[in-house]
């Protein structure tokens, strides 16, 4: 059966206004086109890049809302200032080792620009600040959101501030992609070990778009899944499972190595190691959308107006870091890594007399860090290049033996 285009109360989702029903409409013929020029059907990573990178159209390159409360979801610097703050602790203890004139800092999909300004905003008490803050960000909706926060938030530090189209050469710092990873697009892959398939995106007699199964004939994808086939065993994997592989992740981790000179790459996103990933009780896959703050697994409705996310394969991502170059330098929860970033002193300098004030701060930390919220899901990876110092955001639980 196909699958609608508009959503008819699965899961209670709300129905798009007229003019986002427009603009999905618009998005869903190109990417027609695209098919019928074709063989009539595209890869699911060609779609979900599609629905969300699509130039003016797709969910990131358009501007509509996306963060906070009137968006789709809330990420953690929006929830509160002190994830921030405790990656700024642990910025600054890189830049403090990369020169006496200090490093850089690049931050991939700023979102908001609440992430930007606060580790600014810490930096600059502890008198450790970057050269330059960079920002990489397709969304021109997003960067002048950004710039707008950063002007109202810390005015004096904007000069330091820097938007640009394509990576640096020749980098020195520290580059931050928090929930980066979780929006690259993803080949959807069935893990039938007699004949692994690929999942193509077609559309059906109604207008909508379905799935359609083809062989598995990309090379370096066949290598990728019987690679996982070999190292979990066949017996891993049930008749019909399926599941994603992120091939563009493990190939932007890469390129971040080849301009990394010397510091740290850290990387925030909900994840797992390949065996967890790849646990036979997982067999629909990670796939997750967003809409209205309301999660959903159907990727084939309203193309351009939700967020289509994959959870993070963190083997993958140790296994391209170290064929870059890079080290593994450490891999543990969210609660974990803001334990030992600085949490507790942060939370003592943040005490407040103020029963509402102090009852906010306790409500934000307990959704960052309870096993329940985003404490476990959420992972926390650092890569290296030329630094030996033990990290503090992982010196108090660093789980890298799983990966």
């Amino acid at each position: 059966m196909g699958k609608k285009n508009v959503p008819e109360g699965i899961n209670d989702l709300p129905m798009p206004e007229l003019a986002e029903q427009a603009h999905s409409e618009r998005l869903i013929k190109i990417i027609v086109d695209e098919m019928r020029q074709g063989s009539g059907a595209i890869p699911f990573s060609r779609y979900m890049e599609q629905t969300l990178y699509a130039p003016g159209l797709g969910y990131y390159s358009a501007g509509t809302r996306k963060l906070g409360e009137q968006g789709d979801f809330i990420t953690a610097p929006e929830i509160s200032a002190i994830f921030s703050q405790c990656l700024a602790l642990q910025c600054q203890q890189v830049l403090s080792t990369i020169s006496n004139t200090g490093g850089d800092i690049l931050e991939f999909g700023a979102g908001s620009g609440a992430m930007a300004a606060e580790i600014l905003r810490t930096l600059a008490l502890k008198q450790c600040l970057p050269q330059r803050y960079m920002i990489l960000d397709i969304s021109a909706d997003l960067r002048d959101r950004q710039r707008r926060t950063l002007e109202q938030q810390v005015p004096d530090l904007l000069s330091r501030v820097e938007w640009l189209d394509t990576l640096p050469e020749n980098f020195s710092g520290v580059i931050v992609g928090n929930e980066v990873l979780d929006a690259m697009p993803v080949h959807r892959i069935g893990f039938d070990t007699a004949e692994p398939y690929e999942l193509f995106v077609t559309q059906d007699a109604g207008g909508g778009f379905d799935w359609q199964r083809q062989p598995l004939i990309d090379s370096r994808l066949s290598q990728q899944a019987e690679a996982i086939i070999g190292e979990l065993g066949a017996s891993n994997f049930c008749a019909g499972y399926e599941s994603e592989i992120n091939l563009a992740a493990s190939d932007w981790v890469r390129s971040l190595a080849s301009i990394l000179d010397k510091g740290m790459i850290l990387l925030i996103d909900y994840g797992f190691p390949r065996r967890e990933y790849y646990h036979p009780e997982r067999y629909t896959g990670t796939l997750m959308c967003h809409y209205r703050h309301r999660a959903h697994d159907d990727p084939l409705i309203l193309p351009g107006l939700q967020d289509i996310t994959a959870h993070v394969d963190f083997t993958a991502i140790a296994e391209a870091a170290l064929d870059g170059g890079l080290s593994v330098s450490g891999y543990t929860t969210q609660a974990q890594f803001l334990l030992g970033a600085g949490l507790p002193l942060l939370l003592e300098g943040a005490h407040s007399e103020n029963f509402t004030t102090q009852l906010k701060l306790s409500q934000q930390i307990k959704k960052l860090t309870l096993p329940h919220e985003m404490g476990e899901l959420f992972k926390v990876i650092a890569l290296t290049k030329d630094m030996d110092e033990p990290l503090i955001g992982f010196s108090l639980n660093d789980q890298r033996a799983r990966l």
